[in-house]
């Protein structure tokens, strides 16, 4: 069933909205998280009824792309369905061998694209994780197409190399770099609220800023401080939240979460030497989504110590994929199934995992962090 759900909505939607790089279809992901967790059939066409409703049909490219060309529209949402149609066409030329064909249009040339998997809020990031795990050529397919519709500049930090530099104060932690940037008053007043996308104002102002705390994250043993790093996104989401409050959780720096989870997967199946550059760009998005975000303090105590009142991760997959109000949200099922996947990776480790999912579940009441007239549906 999740082949041929998948392989329909593949079909007859887009993966971008023309109206806004970041608005994305995820339907797939949705989907994906949902039978990986251990959903039944009718979940997963209530899943796919609820999504196909916000929905907008294709909509033909101004033309088409080539093998000559392809690299031409980059950044380009309009040329999305070309994009698509193009690297189906070259599936087929590859006799179906998803894999050959990322590996030509991901990873080769002098700016490869896997540089630039986090545009688009790290969606074209994540969409390739679940391409993988499901072992679908379509999302694989479609991976491309998101990366390469949704191609920004942030990938010159990745594709330059004098952009890394040795940083004056590094540190194996990125908690401790977070928490130093959280108290850095040289950010105070750039933004007047949560939500805003002006990359270009962040990085026109405070590029060298940005780029100092991108660089102090000294990576020396890269498993370990990969886990710090998975610890690091949970703690800005879920140890960010004030405990009982009403704020909603934050519908941005969930991402980081996602997308963290997304590395974990590729990090075995990729090349070695993209291992450390696609931590140090998922490291990107992380401070610049934070920075966005207006750098909320978090509090780590509020997870360890947290009472999950004897509640275990059986009952966390119950409100990921049946008993929650929730679980046909795309974000809240992919949040969680992140947050069990790191503790089967990592260990127990004092329950942090699991009380983190207990007490994310238990508070979650919808997404918020959004610029004001703004919502969870104009950034999907």
């Amino acid at each position: 069933m999740i082949w041929n759900a998948t392989t329909i909505w593949h079909m007859y939607v887009p993966i971008l909205s023309p109206a806004l790089h970041a608005i994305v279809d995820i339907t797939g992901q949705l989907l994906g998280s949902a039978y990986l967790i251990g959903s039944e059939s009718a979940h997963l066409n209530d899943i796919y009824d609820e999504e196909s409703k916000k929905l907008e049909p294709w909509t033909d490219s101004p033309g088409e792309v080539s093998t000559y060309d392809w690299r031409d529209f980059l950044g380009n949402p309009k040329y999305q369905r070309a994009y698509l149609d193009f690297f189906e066409d070259e599936l087929v030329l590859n006799g179906y061998n998803w894999k050959k064909v990322l590996e030509q249009y991901l990873l080769q040339g002098k700016e490869p694209l896997i540089n630039n998997l986090i545009s688009g809020l790290g969606h074209p990031l994540i969409h390739l994780a679940y391409a993988y795990e499901l072992s679908s050529r379509e999302i694989a397919m479609e991976a491309l197409s998101m990366t390469a519709s949704s191609y920004d500049h942030l990938h010159k930090y990745l594709d330059d190399p004098s952009y890394t530099k040795p940083p004056p104060n590094k540190t194996q932690s990125p908690l401790e770099i977070l928490s130093r940037l959280q108290q850095d008053t040289r950010f105070d007043g750039l933004f007047a609220h949560q939500g805003s996308v002006d990359l270009a104002l962040l990085f026109g102002k405070h590029e060298a800023e940005v780029l100092e705390y991108w660089n102090a994250w000294h990576i020396a043993d890269p498993t370990k401080e990969f886990q710090a790093s998975q610890k690091a996104a949970l703690a800005l989401l879920v140890a960010s939240h004030k405990p009982g409050g009403k704020k909603l959780y934050d519908f941005f720096i969930v991402h980081i979460l996602t997308t963290s989870h997304a590395v974990r997967i590729l990090l075995p199946l990729l090349p070695a030497k993209f291992h450390v550059p696609l931590v140090r760009q998922w490291w990107l998005l992380t401070l610049v989504v934070y920075i966005l975000q207006l750098r909320p303090a978090f509090d780590l105590s509020s997870v360890t110590d947290y009472n999950r009142d004897g509640k275990d991760w059986a009952w966390v997959d119950r409100q990921a994929v049946a008993q929650s109000k929730h679980s046909l949200d795309s974000h809240y099922v992919k949040a969680l199934r992140a947050m069990k996947t790191a503790d089967e990776t990592w260990g127990p480790e004092a329950h942090f995992w699991l009380n983190a999912a207990v007490r994310f579940a238990e508070e979650f009441n919808g997404w918020g962090g959004f610029a004001s007239g703004m919502s969870r549906d104009a950034h999907l």
